[in-house]
């Protein structure tokens, strides 16, 4: 909508439309006008969300302040304003409501529920019901009346909905596939509402970016339909056009609003490569596989799609390997889900070197270990059925393990190996963070403890211990020699990490022992590891430690002696005698006396125990007893008259 500023004369029967910021203004200045001038002012309708005043004048003209909408001339009982478009933002509306609604977490059950409940919410404020509860009346959606965006937004969540419940239906197809069926018909649908928005945007009602963000998503939802039909030549296309409009409308804004366009043009990028991999592009797939590696797995309509994908090309590559070497020893590889894991082990370790962040590092790890376990699994499933084979291998070959045993043996050391170094990247970052304890603790959030990174480095010591423990390698004294060097590595960070968590709580001299600890294991690494410096590249530097040891050591002894010069434990009633620079005095938590005090020793009440009372010898004292008087008749008239005695 044009914008204009100043001052306006408007003449009797114009209509002034103009938006909530200024409706205000112009209210007061027909209210103080005497009535006969201004005879009404109502709401009109609402526009964007905002009243929409008009004003009759009976005589003459009025200046007022020319506001946001323009003036145009009132014909009918219809609002004519060509000045005043509408306009939806359809790409921010999308993805506001996708993420406050369940699909932050995959839920698009519940975003269906929420894009039914809220266009029942539009119907209802708009007048705009289909019927009764007896009777179905269809309406549709005309060009005269889009003076209101929310008749677009109608249209827009109509195919929310049917979108949302196609991409719930691709969940439940996995494991039913007649649902793929439904599927189809709901994203039918969801293109069907998109075309009836670009019909409806194509409107001189509808200004320009509306229409653009509206081709767009009538092209996205093609694109998808066409991708789910498998009709990559059209689904290419229509994706293509997708990411041109988004393209250009991001180079049109700022940097803030181009944010969400180049958000989308990231996402269908993926579902191009691979649309024109289909169609026999080759070189695409180089780039599917970039994109992979780069994201650490994706996710929506094509990762299944690209990892068959994915799965097929090394299916192809695995008919061509047939064995694999390890530590001297050549094994056949026959389980065709072993040569597709081993085939893609490079590319997995290299995807985890070249990854961006920490985050994507760690799905990739998990990822290489899921495959790892899939691969083992079926080589176990394969062991069983040879046990009693391999037994009598082991005799006639004196304890030298089958190809099977030794190929399992070698997947086990990948995946031990591989959960080394995961938890050796997660102890690097957790490192980093406690370098920046004190910004963190500023920042309100939990830091990180030297106790998190003793845990890490307990699990790799464990999975250690279990790599000296493969079948086969027992007698591998290289690979022994190994292993030990690179467990003094790891128990070296270990008690470095206890003594820190023991200066954290002032225990120096438990602290001092287990630097001197690490110090010894840094030395005998150092005395061993000249043949196998290769292999121990990628740990940890014991240099560097040694140097952080020693630094450690003396800030640790400074620490004791300051400690012990000035030690305010006491209160301050006990050391009056003693002069010290105490500065808790002065702050919240100043310590002057124990309270409560505590408990003291007091003489206590005797206790007094009679021990010759049994020995004593009383006199008698029957004389000294009244003798009770003999009861009879007589004894009872004494007593009437009183004559007992």
């Amino acid at each position: 909508a044009k914008e204009c500023r100043g001052w306006m004369e408007i003449r009797e029967g114009l209509v002034i439309v103009i938006c909530s910021k200024t409706g205000s203004v112009l209210k007061n200045l027909v209210e103080n006008k005497p009535p006969e001038r201004f005879p009404k002012l109502c709401v009109f309708r609402r526009f964007l969300g905002a009243p929409l005043f008009k004003v009759h004048l009976l005589n003459g003209t009025y200046r007022v302040p020319f506001c946001y909408f323009g003036v145009e001339r009132r014909t009918g009982n219809r609002l004519y304003c060509p000045s005043a478009l509408t306009q939806i933002t359809v790409l921010q509306i999308v993805k506001e409501s996708q993420q406050q609604h369940g699909l932050r977490h995959g839920d698009f059950q519940r975003y269906r529920g929420y894009c039914s409940r809220r266009l029942r919410r539009l119907r209802k404020t708009l007048n705009f019901k289909m019927g009764n509860r007896h009777k179905f009346t269809g309406k549709k959606v005309t060009e005269e009346i889009l003076s209101d965006n929310r008749y677009l937004l109608l249209i827009l969540m109509d195919a929310e909905r049917a979108w949302s419940y196609a991409m719930q239906l691709k969940q439940e197809a996995n494991t039913e596939p007649r649902k793929r069926f439904h599927l189809l018909s709901r994203l039918r649908k969801a293109v069907k509402h998109a075309e009836e928005l670009e019909r409806l945007c194509e409107s001189n009602r509808v200004d320009a970016k509306t229409k653009l963000e509206a081709q767009a998503y009538m092209a996205y939802l093609t694109g998808m339909l066409r991708f789910e039909h498998q009709e990559w030549k059209a689904a290419m296309e229509a994706f293509n056009k997708c990411k041109t409009i988004y393209e250009k409308l991001a180079n049109a804004f700022t940097e803030e609003q181009a944010v969400l366009y180049n958000q989308r043009v990231e996402e269908i990028s993926p579902n191009i490569r691979y649309c024109a991999y289909n169609i026999g592009d080759q070189s695409a797939m180089n780039e599917l596989m970039q994109m992979r590696l780069r994201s650490g797995g994706t996710e929506g309509l094509l990762a299944e799609k690209l990892e068959a994908l994915i799965t097929q090309t090394r299916a192809k590559q695995a008919a061509t390997m047939s064995e694999v070497e390890w530590r001297g020893r050549t094994v056949p590889v026959k389980i065709d889900k072993v040569r597709i894991f081993l085939l893609g082990l490079a590319d997995n370790e290299a995807a985890i070197v070249q990854a961006e962040n920490e985050e994507t590092k760690e799905r990739l790890f998990e990822s290489l270990l899921s495959e790892c376990r899939d691969a083992i699994q079926a080589v176990r499933e394969d062991l069983k059925p040879d046990q009693k084979q391999r037994e009598h291998s082991l005799e006639n070959d004196s304890g030298k393990v089958s190809n099977i045993q030794y190929l399992h043996s070698y997947l086990t050391y990948i995946k031990l190996s591989t959960a080394i170094r995961r938890n050796e990247s997660m102890a690097k970052s957790l490192q980093k963070a406690l370098l920046q304890q004190q910004r963190s603790e500023e920042d309100g959030k939990r830091t990180a403890r030297p106790q998190d990174l003793i845990r890490l480095y307990d699990i790799i010591l464990q999975n250690l211990v279990e790599l000296t423990q493969l079948p086969g390698l027992e007698e591998d004294k290289n690979f022994q020699k190994e292993i030990g060097l690179k467990t003094l590595v790891y128990k070296a960070y270990r008690c470095f990490f206890i003594a820190q968590s023991y200066v954290l709580v002032k225990k120096w001299s438990e602290a001092l022992v287990l630097y001197e600890r690490v110090l010894k294991y840094a030395r005998q690494v150092q005395s061993g590891a000249g043949a196998y410096t290769n292999s121990l590249k990628e740990l940890p530097d014991v240099q560097d430690l040694i140097t952080q040891v020693n630094a450690e050591k003396y800030s640790l002894q400074a620490a004791a002696i300051l400690g012990e010069l000035h030690n305010y434990t006491r209160p301050l009633s006990e050391r009056f005698e003693t002069f010290c620079l105490d500065p808790s005095l002065v702050s919240k938590q100043v310590s002057l006396v124990h309270f409560p005090p505590g408990f003291q020793p007091i003489p206590c009440k005797p206790l007094f125990f009679d021990l010759a009372l049994n020995h004593v010898a009383f006199p008698p004292l029957e004389d000294k007893v009244e003798q009770k008087a003999k009861s009879g008749l007589t004894g009872y008239i004494k007593g009437i008259f009183g004559f007992k005695s």
